[in-house]
C-alpha cells in the first residue's frame, strides 16, 4: 500500500482519506506548521545524528506527497526530511499563488482573463492613478498572493482606491513582508463564481460558489467558502471544461483548483489554486477519485 503524505488536517484530508485508501492508498498526516521541526543534528552526517525526540521517525516510509506546504519556509524542512515526490511541488503552488504570474501566462496564452494590472510598491499615486485610467469604477484590488479572499476590496472612486492603497502601504513598508505587490482588477457585477477541478490534465468536476441570498442583500460580494458560501455541484458546459484543462496545462499544473467567472457574455479565469480543497465526492465525475489515485500513483512512481 503507498503511503501518501499530506500537510493539511482539515476538509480534504477527511474526504480523501477513505476512498483512496479504498484504491491501495493510506493518507497520512505530516504537521508542517505551529510546531518545532528539528532542522540539524549538528554532526555533518545527513542530517540524521540528534534527529531525534517528538519528530523521530515521522517522515519515513512515504512514497509521495499530496501538495507541498503552504508555507514554504516549513516546506522546505519538511520537503527534505520527506525526501518524496508531490503531486503538486513547490514550483506548482508558486506559480498558482502568484495570480498576477498565473493570470500573464494565461493571457500569453490567449485565454480569457479579467482586466488586470500589477502594482508593485512603494509608488507614489501617479503610478497608482496611471494605472487604474483604462478600468472604469468600481474595481476590485487585491493581494498577489493571498488566499481564501483575504484582503481583496472594491473601490468605487479613485479616493477609495487610494485610501485602500493607503493600507496596503503600511503593510508592504514592514521590510519583513516578502510580496509588495497588489493587482488592480476589472469588477464583474453578479459574475456567477465556479471552482472547476482539473485531475491529471482532465477536468473532473465543479461547484459553483454563491453567497446566500441575505448576504447578497447586504452587499456582499465575495463568493469564497471560507467567507460563507455554499458549494454546489453543477455540470459545466463543454467550453468552460475546456478552459479548465487549457488553463492547466498552460501552468503545467497536474491537481488544479481553477476559479471561473461567467456573466451573460463572458467566461474568465479569474484565479487558481495549486492546493485546492476536495469537496464531497458527489460534487465531481463519477472517476474523480479513480483519476486522482491514477496520479498518485504516477507521481510515487517518478512518472510525473
Amino acid at each position: 500500500m503507498l503511503r501518501l503524505a499530506m500537510t493539511t488536517d482539515a476538509e480534504t484530508f477527511d474526504r480523501v482519506r477513505e476512498p483512496l485508501a479504498d484504491r491501495g492508498i493510506a493518507v497520512e498526516h505530516v504537521q508542517a506548521k505551529e510546531r518545532s521541526l528539528r532542522v540539524a543534528g549538528g554532526e555533518g552526517d545527513g542530517g540524521q545524528s540528534g534527529i531525534e525526540g517528538n519528530d523521530a521517525g515521522e517522515f519515513d516510509g512515504f512514497d509521495v506527497g499530496f501538495v507541498y506546504p503552504a508555507r514554504l519556509m516549513e516546506g522546505a524542512v519538511v520537503d527534505a526530511r520527506l525526501s518524496v515526490p508531490w503531486v503538486n511541488g513547490r514550483d506548482a503552488v508558486l506559480a498558482s499563488r502568484n495570480k498576477a504570474g498565473a493570470l500573464a501566462a494565461l493571457d500569453d496564452a490567449g485565454l480569457p482573463t479579467p482586466r488586470t494590472t500589477l502594482v508593485s510598491n512603494p509608488v507614489d499615486e501617479a503610478v497608482v492613478t496611471e494605472a487604474v485610467s483604462s478600468f472604469s469604477y468600481p474595481v476590485v484590488v487585491k493581494p498577489n498572493s493571498a488566499t481564501r479572499g483575504v484582503g481583496v476590496a472594491t473601490a468605487g472612486d479613485l479616493d477609495s482606491l487610494l485610501g485602500v492603497v493607503d493600507y496596503l502601504n503600511l503593510v508592504h513598508d514592514y521590510r519583513a513582508t516578502g510580496d509588495k505587490s497588489y493587482l488592480i482588477q476589472e469588477f464583474l457585477p453578479d459574475a456567477r463564481d465556479y471552482r472547476a477541478m482539473v485531475v491529471d490534465g482532465a477536468y473532473a468536476g465543479a461547484v459553483r460558489r454563491e453567497l446566500p441570498a441575505d448576504a447578497r442583500e447586504r452587499g456582499r460580494w465575495k463568493h469564497n467558502v471560507h467567507r460563507g458560501a455554499e458549494a454546489t455541484g453543477v455540470d459545466l458546459p463543454e467550453r468552460a471544461r475546456e478552459l479548465a484543462e487549457r488553463t492547466a496545462d498552460v501552468l503545467g499544473i497536474d491537481y488544479l483548483g481553477v476559479d471561473l467567472l461567467e456573466t451573460d457574455d463572458r467566461l474568465v479565469v479569474n484565479e487558481t489554486n495549486a492546493r485546492p480543497t476536495v469537496d464531497a465526492a458527489t460534487k465531481y465525475e463519477p472517476g474523480f477519485y479513480d483519476r486522482l489515485a491514477g496520479l498518485v500513483e504516477r507521481t510515487a512512481a517518478g512518472e510525473n
